[in-house]
């Protein structure tokens, strides 16, 4: 089997999809907006075109010819995936998925009219005098984000009156794609966060990892765990809801679904039908296979029997603290080297910005290991590298 796979969105999550492929035999186009993207590195070819211009879209897809077409980001121009599966092409992980779940309207609205989910409460705006109303309906704090983004991008929490204005406008100012509408919704005060990271076969059984524990600063993931501390009951309740919506979407591939865990509950966040940031802790060997390799596998129709917890692992990401034009250099790998039970990752993005992430650290030890001592060591070793121009 060899399939030929066009990757839309090459940053470090498709770079490591990418690698997946490869040690499969598969043939990956990697493509994105600038060149030099991280999974353009590793591909076999790669083009660079602004993904939410159709036409341009239509002329890449005519000309490699793809059998699959992978969506690793948002800003894609996604309902033309509908043409593309009539033609034969298998899309991932549905055309319908990706239609859904990069917009975060539809993915609300399925959840809470169709699959009867318990969300945040929540209000759209499209102007700023909605957004002010739907603050004041909501009450404080809320949160307000673009419909359409990635990796917490234009997302804030809001405490008082006088915010409104500044983060409706960074939330437009930050969202992907021409969608000039945002989400406000209902602050949920949670202990803890979660990743259920969830597979679909094509001829298997739903799979869900264990839950992946994760923190946030700016809307973005700074650190995740795995395993998360989670009651029986509440993996359950997340594990249907998972199952629901991943099924109402339909295809197969992996999702990362996200949860807000309280005291008495389990509420549904949002999902990505893609490999997760936070998933990145699966790179330090936790489970059989990591995300990106389950994700490969689920995509190629090849069987996964089983999903294996192996050892504990956090991860801490890698941040740069200035801007870099041309590849930029890093320091302090040697000392991060030396901290037994810890690996990094670098992107090799070409280029940084102040919170660009740059590289992933990860610190692993046995099952029954103290997580908080694994967080520790990770962000001990993240801190150690540096970015330099």
């Amino acid at each position: 089997m060899r399939k030929k796979i066009l990757l839309l969105g090459s940053g470090e999550l498709g770079k490591e999809f990418v690698i997946a492929c490869q040690r499969l035999g598969q043939y990956v186009i990697a493509v994105d907006s600038y060149a030099n993207a991280p999974a353009m590195q590793v591909a076999h070819e790669f083009e660079v075109i602004n993904m939410l211009d159709g036409l341009q879209l239509d002329t890449l897809v005519d000309k490699h010819k793809p059998d699959i077409i992978v969506p690793e980001i948002e800003a894609i121009r996604t309902e033309r995936f509908f043409k593309y599966e009539e033609l034969g092409i298998q899309v991932v992980p549905s055309a319908k998925a990706a239609n859904y779940t990069m917009n975060r309207q539809a993915i609300r609205d399925l959840a809470v009219h169709e699959l009867k989910l318990r969300t945040a409460r929540y209000a759209y705006a499209h102007h700023l005098s909605e957004c002010e109303q739907a603050v004041l309906d909501i009450g404080l704090p809320c949160v307000i984000k673009p419909l359409m983004s990635s990796s917490g991008k234009g997302q804030s929490v809001i405490h008082q009156i006088s915010d409104i204005a500044k983060s409706w406008d960074y939330a437009l100012n930050n969202s992907r794609g021409d969608l000039k509408t945002v989400i406000v919704e209902e602050f949920i005060h949670f202990h803890t966060e979660i990743t259920l990271l969830t597979v679909t076969q094509k001829n298997g059984p739903t799979l869900f990892c264990p839950a992946i524990g994760h923190r946030q600063e700016r809307g973005d993931y700074q650190e995740s765990w795995l395993p998360c501390a989670i009651t029986e009951s509440q993996y359950k309740q997340a594990c249907t809801m998972a199952d629901a919506v991943t099924h109402s979407l339909g295809g197969a591939g992996i999702w990362g679904v996200e949860f807000f865990l309280t005291e008495h509950e389990v509420i549904f966040s949002e999902l990505s039908p893609r490999p997760h940031d936070t998933g990145m802790v699966t790179l330090a060997n936790t489970l059989n296979f990591n995300e990106f390799e389950l994700h490969a596998r689920a995509v190629l129709g090849l069987p996964i029997p089983e999903i294996i917890l192996h050892q504990a692992a956090a991860s801490a990401v890698i941040l740069a603290n200035n801007n870099a034009s041309s590849y930029p250099m890093y320091s302090g790998l040697e000392q991060a080297a030396a901290v037994s039970k810890t690996d990094f990752r670098i992107f090799s993005k070409p280029t940084s910005r102040p919170f660009r992430r740059m590289g992933v650290a990860l610190a692993y030890d046995t099952i029954d290991s103290d997580i908080i001592t694994l967080r520790n060591k990770a962000k001990q070793v993240a801190s150690l590298i540096r970015i330099v121009e």
